[in-house]
């Protein structure tokens, strides 16, 4: 069976200029695969490089050296660690979601067009290059994603009130569910899970459970960090270790 996604010597070091060029490794040569419909809980003490191994899942981070590889919906698998800005956008928009403690919104956005605007972006029209002044077929598109988001929203007990505001001024856990909407409102290849319980109350942890359990229904590989123990059982198929030695 052909991974989703397969990590191969992976090695990640930073370089802190304000302390004479000191080098600090972070990773250092990490491998796995991760399965579609399997859950990979990476583990181990702070400061071992898990948020770092996201990243540069993501391509926020670039790796030194290694491989990352994904098999794309159309079968064409792209090492990440080579991917262009351009490829990572498009990968972003329809092939990989990322779930973290900290939601990054543009200012003024209402809450629900900050996660319409992920379903839309999925769609193969914006990447088929859809006529953008056609006004009456965005409006029915962002109509339709809107209702999809109300219906997460309301699944995600965030109150009604709060949907059409900026989620600027919202809570600690009201912004965390919507981030959480963001990255579960279109099905993604890979889901990546930094934490996506934090600040979240016990109701609504276990609506993440369920979500993360039909994402992987749906054939998604999911890769996460999850410190809070009850979750992390319920949706790890395995766990893998980071550690130094």
């Amino acid at each position: 069976m052909n991974a989703v996604l397969s990590v191969k010597d992976l090695h990640k070091r930073f370089t802190l200029h304000l302390r004479g060029g000191l080098e600090l490794p972070v990773l250092r040569g990490v491998s796995l695969e991760v399965q579609a419909g399997e859950c990979v809980a990476l583990v181990g003490p702070s400061g071992q490089g898990k948020s770092t191994l996201m990243k540069c899942l993501y391509g926020s981070y670039q790796a030194d050296r290694g491989e990352l590889w994904l098999q794309c919906e159309d079968g064409e698998p792209i090492d990440l660690a080579q991917a262009s800005a351009q490829q990572l956008i498009a990968l972003r928009r329809r092939e990989i979601a990322y779930v973290s403690q900290f939601l990054r919104a543009l200012p003024r956005v209402p809450a629900i067009d900050v996660v319409a605007e992920r379903l839309l972006e999925g769609q193969p029209s914006a990447a088929e290059g859809a006529d953008p002044l056609d006004d009456d077929a965005h409006e029915h598109a962002l109509a339709a994603a809107r209702e999809q988001v109300r219906a997460l929203f309301a699944r995600l007990n965030l109150p009604s009130g709060l949907w059409d505001l900026p989620p600027a001024t919202f809570s600690g856990g009201e912004q965390q569910r919507v981030n959480i909407a963001r990255g579960f409102v279109q099905p993604a290849r890979l889901l990546l899970l930094d934490e996506p319980t934090a600040s979240l109350d016990a109701a609504n942890r276990r609506v993440v459970i369920q979500l993360i359990g039909e994402a992987k229904r749906r054939g998604s590989a999911v890769v996460g960090i999850f410190h809070d123990e009850e979750v992390r059982n319920a949706v790890a198929n395995r766990c893998v270790q980071l550690v130094h030695e």
